[in-house]
């Protein structure tokens, strides 16, 4: 299970996320200093720290690094909430609460998920096996003459 990331390894990887594609440190360092002041080294510090812990693989190019993303930001979210859910000592209880602090909108997306994950069953689910099953295919049913 992923530890949570840090606040700067976060903001570090929400860019090679976004970006989607290999990274330089001086591209992370230039949106970076958008937002705040912040020095080449420690950028660099921060996206060698995140490959030493398996986020990002890195590819040697002239005398740099491109830093790309090893899993999505989603599978991460995943595993967060799944280890924070396995936590509990009542999953049930521990999901309804986290049931009841989600928008409308986090509500439909759990439900486009959930159709995703296991398709809508059939309206008409019978209850019971039937006593007789029909024949299958190329099969004669009993006494059909066949």
């Amino acid at each position: 299970m992923p530890r949570p990331l840090g606040e700067l390894e976060d903001a570090v990887m929400t860019r090679v996320w976004k970006w989607n594609r290999p990274v330089t440190v001086r591209e992370v360092l230039e949106d970076l200093q958008q937002e705040r002041s912040i020095a080449y080294t420690t950028v660099m510090t921060v996206l060698d720290n995140l490959h030493q812990k398996g986020w990002v693989r890195r590819e040697a190019e002239g005398r740099a690094y491109r830093y790309e993303a090893v899993s999505t930001r989603a599978a991460y979210s995943a595993a967060l909430m799944n280890e924070a859910w396995g936590q509990s000592d009542n999953p049930a209880a521990a999901l309804v609460a986290f049931f009841g602090m989600m928008s409308s909108q986090q509500r439909e997306a759990l439900r486009d998920a959930m159709r995703i994950v296991q398709p809508e069953v059939p309206a008409e689910v019978p209850n019971e096996v039937p006593a007789e099953v029909p024949p299958g295919p190329g099969e004669a049913a009993e006494g059909s003459g066949r």
